[in-house]
């Protein structure tokens, strides 16, 4: 793409950015219980017209910017960009202006994958991060593609290629066969230790979901019965911010979770809800802050959409009220900018600022899958 057409399309991005803003309802902040609320007491245009901005931001972002007028793709603000985007175009099947610009990104290098440099190199960040990097993204690009495939309801041959790219850098042998290696700034949860986990959860749900029969194919299924082995073979061991994905993808996946494993993962999960019917992202996923500062307090919009977003795709009654609680919550919280607020779990960052939104981006991603799937499953 040239540097003449994404200006045209930022600018186009931006107007309708706008646009969505001015025409915002404002969001409800009255107190209600589960009962009297519904799905419907939140605003999608609100919600989409701040994922945009976003997205036009990251877009312009200098240290976004990669080779071959590419972008960075990024996991707090991107990939869940590209998951729940789709969900906001309301009777409009095209898609809004930043979100085809970050499409034509991805699919510009995995069409031209071996001639890309990847994000991060050994040279300038350290041993290892060129291969981190590299496998990275990979499964990111075969996530972002497959969730579009999915609506489409037929795999592109780019999608394909994306996932042979992933399919290729899977770690054959080790401790951690059938999984990647990953970027490990050790930045919680999407660049640390745990965040390899992560991605290959994504990614198995992705295969899952993809359409044409792809995971029954015979080299397919031999990479995700390596794939699944990794996945149970590490979930013991991890933070429970990363156990939700498992919850989330088993009722595609058969063998993620036993029945002990998903007893005793609800019955935290509930022992952990807080009283204002939220949860609170250092309990999924505690580590000691890089400076030394307090860890955050209240309940927030990662923690509590992910676990929503999980319990409802893992079958989970809609009747049920650590359910309802959690939904009430997110109508609730939307800000009036159209967001869900979350904060760094590694340091003491101003949320107001660009770097600051991170996490927020990632929580109104999620937070809009979850409330479109209550809206889905009570018709409200």
């Amino acid at each position: 793409m040239t540097n003449r057409a994404i200006g045209t399309y930022l600018l186009l991005a931006g107007f309708i950015a706008g646009i969505g803003l001015w025409q915002a309802k404002p969001v409800r902040g009255a107190s209600k219980t589960p009962s009297e609320t519904s799905p419907a007491h939140w605003s999608q245009q609100a919600a989409a017209s701040y994922l945009d901005s976003r997205e036009i931001w990251w877009q312009q972002w200098p240290r976004a910017q990669k080779d071959h007028g590419t972008l960075c793709i990024s996991c707090h603000t991107n990939v869940p960009y590209a998951m729940a985007r789709p969900a906001l175009r309301q009777q409009s099947s095209e898609m809004a202006a930043p979100e085809k610009i970050m499409m034509d990104s991805v699919e510009k290098r995995v069409s031209h994958w071996s001639e890309m440099i990847p994000f991060y190199s050994d040279a300038v960040h350290g041993p290892g991060k060129t291969a981190e990097a590299h496998a990275t993204e990979a499964v990111l690009n075969a996530i972002i593609l497959a969730s579009y495939d999915v609506r489409l309801g037929r795999l592109r041959p780019i999608t394909r290629t994306a996932f042979d790219n992933a399919w290729a850098l899977q770690e054959p042998t080790g401790e951690n066969a059938g999984g990647w290696k990953w970027q490990n700034f050790h930045l919680g949860p999407w660049e640390a230790s745990e965040s390899a986990y992560q991605g290959a959860a994504l990614l198995m749900m992705e295969v899952a979901n993809a359409p044409d029969r792809y995971a029954r194919e015979l080299a397919v299924r031999i990479h995700t019965d390596q794939l699944r082995s990794y996945l149970r073979r590490q979930y013991a061991t991890q933070p429970l911010m990363s156990q939700l994905y498992i919850l989330w993808a088993s009722p595609k996946v058969s063998g993620l979770l036993t029945k002990a494993e998903r007893k005793a993962l609800l019955q935290t999960i509930q022992s952990l809800q807080r009283d204002d019917g939220g949860w609170r992202l250092y309990s999924l996923d505690k580590k000691p802050r890089l400076d030394n500062s307090p860890e955050p307090e209240g309940s927030d919009g990662v923690a509590t959409a992910l676990v929503v977003l999980a319990l409802e795709e893992s079958g989970t009654s809609h009747r049920d009220k650590t359910l309802q609680r959690g939904v009430a919550w997110l109508e609730q919280h939307q800000q009036k900018d159209g967001d869900w607020l979350a904060t760094s779990l590694n340091k003491q960052r101003d949320p107001q600022t660009d770097v600051g939104r991170f996490m927020s981006d990632a929580a109104t991603a999620y937070a809009v899958l979850a409330l479109e799937k209550a809206h889905s499953s009570t018709g409200n």
